[in-house]
């Protein structure tokens, strides 16, 4: 297994997260990761043994994450460098408030009592609503928490409220009964998901990136694309996109990849705000990609009930059409700027690569393999996370303890064993380090979720969006994306599903939306506001490692990521992308997306078969949009339009193109 030497190692996190984060230190500093390392292990323990029970491993799981969030993320900045006695105390009272409903479901009568909540219930319920809203504003931003609160306040004034928001109102009583002793507040689907498939999701894609196993597929990406035409870029597209399914985080994937592939694409000759909006365009896209989806697809099966295969079979195409639009995106802008690839000589040799690490593959090839033969996701997890560390290990190590295994050499035996307990060790710290920020968003979107239930609030959402689109479908999925892209800025990707699966999704499936293109629908929408002005996270992050301009990093990312605005609606209004349909008309909707989004792309960098004018760039989206719309006509005219631009540049390239001297 590759480790690090660094007994005082921060687990892989990037220079952004020890920012972001508190610099512990001695006993503080051994509180925190030993609680992060037991906590891992549990995770993984009950992925591949099985769970205590849905109360009661959540309870635990957000015990975890408070303990975690309250010692390394700080109140304020002041407090950057220690722990105040008032998080001190905020751990004392919050740890009880956390694992008390994991007590009265082992050992009381929770289930009778539902109705009538005992005071020390209440007591508990509203010290922990408090603290997850505290937390998450540490981890996430304040975005999250006040629309937390904003829900519960929502859920007290309903007699209040103007038109058809208006309804009877709660007391507090009910809003904390309601909010913690049910599984439709903080201990509810969200949370369910986050404390099961999506904890061990995060620690594998720590456990590749500290044992070395991720930079060899990065590596892989940079042989392989780094000398065509704007290769840097390519790799980070690549890259990006499968770093960021597994580690569900647009944020994190920009820190972590960005690092490496900005650099990259600069020296090459791209501009910093370029290479940027590149990194977050791709690392957003990633939380799209299967077979993982950033953990989307395990919580779109809870909620839709729809299996976790038919989902990522039918988030295929459209995510292949994301890249794909990024891809070539990044392909005209360098053929317009004349950025040729980087020298073989500076590569990394793609076929060296996977004759000496080839066997890194194996956990990725049985984690996929197992999810699409029907084991359970967390089971999957498992055995990757087993066998990364396993082809992790160095070929050299399990020749040692070999050696020493019959001899009895305990010095040997223990320098190795030290080695793999480092990285373990730092592995699960980067792990649930980074849990702790999807986890509060997962419990603070559960009290929303909460607030939803009881108030009928989805329904009346539905209502708004049905009666202002006047019952047309293309106006309310404009309303409902424009929707997905405010309610989603500044989230982390599960919870801005899950917010909006709760109001935006419904009110397609009654305008007759299939179910799983009106949930993949609003994904799409609230994971591309990481690039979307004003809140971009994504964009942010990369610009800050590119040292470029935010504002014009953002829009240039949304320029790139524009085959994400369209490929909504081609599967909402032609289903056959999802494999909806007779196998003709997937194949048909499949091409015609396809050169949709790289007409898109070239209409968008200015560049097609040659440069583009004004008029040969608006006839290139134009063509594109036209295959937004079901039908052979749309069809037809969209591809009449493309290939008259295409004809055209040819035939213009190929008259001006000076004559071969001639030959004696």
């Amino acid at each position: 297994m590759t480790t690090t030497t660094d007994e005082n190692a921060t687990g892989g996190l990037t220079e952004a997260d020890e920012k972001r984060g508190r610099n512990l230190r001695g006993k503080t500093r051994l509180l925190a990761l030993t609680v992060a390392v037991l906590a891992g292990l549990y995770h993984i323990a009950i992925a591949g043994f099985g769970t205590p029970g849905a109360f009661i491993n959540r309870s635990i799981h957000l015990t975890a994450v408070l303990i975690l969030a309250l010692l390394y993320f700080p109140a304020r900045a002041a407090d950057a460098d220690r722990v105040p006695w008032y998080d001190w105390l905020l751990l004392v009272v919050g740890v009880p408030s956390t694992l008390y409903l994991a007590y009265v479901v082992r050992f009381g009568t929770l289930a009778q009592r539902s109705g009538s909540p005992l005071p020390r219930d209440l007591i508990f319920g509203a010290i922990a609503i408090l603290l997850v809203l505290e937390i998450t504003r540490r981890a996430t931003g304040r975005a999250l928490p006040i629309i937390g609160l904003a829900f519960l306040l929502y859920a007290y004034y309903g007699r209040q409220m103007p038109g058809s928001l208006i309804h009877r109102g709660y007391d507090i009583d009910r809003i904390i009964a309601h909010s913690y002793l049910t599984t439709e507040g903080i201990f509810g689907i969200p949370l369910g998901v986050s404390a099961t498939f999506v904890v061990v999701f995060i620690i594998l894609g720590a456990f590749l990136e500290v044992t070395g196993v991720g930079d060899w597929f990065i590596d892989l990406a940079y042989g392989a694309t780094g000398r065509t035409t704007g290769g840097p870029a390519k790799t980070s597209v690549l890259a990006s996109g499968f770093m960021a399914s597994l580690n569900g985080s647009a944020v994190a994937n920009a820190a972590t990849t960005g690092a490496f592939t900005i650099p990259l694409m600069k020296r090459s000759g791209f501009k910093s705000r370029y290479a940027a909006a590149v990194e977050s365009a791709a690392s957003s896209g990633g939380q799209i990609m299967p077979p993982v989806m950033g953990a989307g697809a395990f919580i779109m099966s809870a909620w839709t009930g729809i299996s976790y295969v038919t989902i990522i079979a039918a988030a295929a195409i459209p995510a292949l059409l994301y890249f794909l639009g990024v891809g070539a995106a990044v392909h005209f802008r360098a053929k317009q700027q004349g950025l040729e690839g980087v020298a073989a000589s500076e590569l990394p040799n793609p076929w060296e690569l996977l004759r000496t690490g080839a066997h890194f593959t194996i956990p990725l090839i049985a984690l996929v393999w197992m999810l699409v033969a029907g084991y359970s996701a967390m089971l999957a997890a498992f055995v990757a996370i087993v066998l990364t560390a396993v082809v992790a290990t160095p070929l050299s190590a399990v020749r040692e303890l070999a050696g020493a295994l019959p001899r009895g050499d305990l010095d040997t035996l223990s320098r190795l064993g030290r080695a793999a307990g480092i990285t373990t060790v730092n592995a699960l710290d980067r792990g649930m380090r980074m849990t702790v920020t999807v986890a509060t968003a997962c419990a603070t979107a559960g009290l929303v979720v909460g607030v939803v239930t009881l108030t009928g609030l989805g329904l009346k959402f539905s209502s708004l969006i049905t009666t202002a689109s006047g019952g047309v479908l293309i106006i309310a999925l404009v309303l409902t994306m424009i929707t997905s892209i405010i309610l989603g800025m500044g989230l982390p990707t599960t919870a801005a599903y899950v917010v909006l699966a709760a109001l935006g999704a419904p009110a397609l499936t009654a305008l007759g939306v299939e179910l799983l293109a009106a949930h993949l629908f609003i994904f799409y929408f609230g994971i591309i506001s990481a690039i979307t002005p004003p809140i971009m996270l994504a964009v942010f992050t990369a610009s800050s490692i590119a040292e470029s301009d935010p504002w014009k990093t953002g829009l240039t990312a949304v320029n790139l990521a524009a085959a994400g605005f369209l490929v909504p609606y081609l599967f909402v209004l032609g289903p056959e992308l999802l494999l909806i349909g007779e196998t003709t008309a997937i194949v048909t909707s499949a091409v015609t997306a396809v050169i949709g989004v790289v007409a898109l792309s070239a209409g968008t960098q200015g560049y097609f078969y040659a440069p583009a004018h004004a008029i040969e760039r608006v006839a290139l989206v134009v063509g594109a949009v036209a295959l937004i719309y079901p039908g052979t006509t749309a069809d037809l005219i969209g591809l009449g339009v493309i290939a008259a631009v295409f004809l055209r540049q040819y035939v213009t390239v190929r008259r001006n193109r000076p004559a071969a001297a001639p030959t004696s």
